[in-house]
């Protein structure tokens, strides 16, 4: 299969540079420029990365609910215009975010990208790899992307600004996030893969952030997409899902249920594409990587959609030749034999 033709190397492509321009942004347009282009980018490229080219929404969010919003309310000033720095920065999001919608996650987040070629390194190194997790695990790991949401990004902040708890609480997400020390090391900068002694709280953060970032280099050699499915920015893409332009949508039909390799493709175990008969399949844990559109089998059940104009639509003759690409990439393609012809 040409490499042109494959929605997952054009992805990856991408996804590449994407990385470049995330990590390594400022080298590209300038520090002034690159600090001046957004401050709630819908995507995890940290601004503790000194060369970044943007930073992610929630860095700004959990500032202004520590700094601004919290100490206001506990002194009993608490005025509308307090929101206005956090509506500006959930503003420039959704402007950016309506863009690609949630193909953030899956075209150009760092960590996103990291973690797949971690994927890519275990499957040649032919680790024993899960590729599908048991359904009750999936359930039970779901709500935590919304508890990081909530507790790390907004709740713990809130507490802090109002002195309930510590100061090392006021970006808590930030301190223990593996896309901070990912982005950081690849920027050639080894202050943020450290223990911070210089109090209780901050050396618990540093410990987890550490062992956290290991525990994601070993699990992504073996499993799929480990940190995205308790990501907080995939449980904030889910909450403005509808307004994004980016569309993903199924034409139900009666051989779907005897089917399911679309919800085998996802690296998300979206089982619900399998077995949904709405027309709206933009799940809160998709990432709009398109996999469940490749290995559809059928003539146009399945498609990604830019609005109303079809990116990639299910085809068979496609998905004869991706799936035959996808077995020659793991070495499971069974080797021709040659028939000796008799003398």
């Amino acid at each position: 299969m040409p490499f042109w033709k494959n929605l997952s190397v054009i992805r990856k492509f991408v996804q590449l540079l994407a990385f470049l321009f995330l990590v390594y942004g400022s080298v590209f347009v300038g520090f002034y420029s690159a600090d001046k282009l957004s401050g709630a980018f819908p995507v995890l490229s940290c601004a503790y990365d000194a060369k970044t080219a943007d930073y992610c929404v929630l860095i700004p969010l959990q500032h202004q609910i520590g700094h601004g919003l919290g100490p206001a309310i506990a002194a009993g000033k608490f005025t509308l215009s307090l929101l206005l720095p956090i509506l500006t920065t959930l503003g420039t999001f959704l402007l950016l975010f309506i863009l690609l919608n949630k193909a953030f996650c899956g075209w150009l987040c760092p960590l996103g990208f990291f973690q797949e070629v971690l994927g890519m390194i275990g499957q040649k190194l032919r680790l024993n790899r899960t590729e599908s997790m048991d359904p009750k695990l999936v359930d039970r790991i779901r709500p935590a992307k919304w508890l990081m949401l909530g507790l790390l990004v907004i709740l713990l902040p809130l507490a802090s600004g109002m002195g309930f708890v510590g100061h090392e609480l006021g970006d808590p997400f930030c301190q223990i996030c593996p896309s901070r020390i990912l982005t950081s090391l690849f920027a050639g900068q080894l202050n943020q893969l450290y223990i911070d002694t210089s109090s209780t709280g901050y050396m618990i953060l540093s410990i987890i952030a550490d062992l956290l970032f290991g525990l994601i280099l070993v699990l992504s050699l073996t499993m799929r997409q480990p940190f995205c499915r308790i990501c907080p920015l995939l449980a904030m893409h889910a909450l403005f899902k509808k307004v994004g332009l980016v569309k993903l949508v199924k034409n139900y039909t009666s051989r779907c249920d005897k089917c399911g390799l679309c919800a085998k493709a996802c690296p998300m175990d979206i089982r619900e594409i399998h077995t949904s008969k709405e027309k709206d399949i933009l799940f809160s844990d998709c990432t709009l990587c398109g996999r469940c559109v490749e290995f559809c089998p059928d003539k146009g059940v399945m498609a990604l959609k830019y609005a109303v104009i079809p990116i990639k639509v299910s085809d068979p003759q496609y998905f004869k030749e991706r799936n035959k690409a996808q077995k020659k990439w793991e070495g499971k393609q069974k080797p021709s034999r040659r028939v000796k012809k008799e003398s």
